[in-house]
């Protein structure tokens, strides 16, 4: 099954529970819990300790505001990208969240999260 095949809702059914996840396990410093719905190709490119010291000196990374705002989407190939605005609740800076999502082994998994 190709991603890009679904509805826009049910893209979102599926990558808002995620985004959420990412959000709060990446505010709790919880690697193990952010990485969970991770390919095996982007967590195998997640550094564990590079990530660890993301959590333990990045304010951005500590401070998400749980309350994000859906911006859009975009399908490319085997993939869906979500576009997310996201507050830092220490600053109250905007930031563009992106999550990639495809399929795994017949189960979506995140193929790219970054905020810039």
């Amino acid at each position: 099954m190709n991603i890009i095949e679904k509805t826009d809702e049910e893209i979102l059914a599926l990558a808002h529970p995620m985004w959420a996840d990412l959000i709060k396990y990446s505010n709790e410093g919880n690697y193990g819990a952010f990485t969970r719905n991770f390919s095996s190709s982007f967590i195998t490119g997640a550094n564990e300790v590079e990530m660890g010291k993301q959590f333990a000196r990045s304010d951005l990374a500590k401070n998400l505001s749980e309350d994000y705002s859906y911006l859009g989407m975009i399908r490319r190939g085997e993939y869906v990208t979500v576009l997310y605005k996201v507050i830092n609740k220490k600053n109250n800076s905007e930031w563009l969240g992106r999550l990639v999502l495809g399929y795994e082994k017949d189960k979506v998994r995140i193929f790219g999260a970054t905020l810039f």
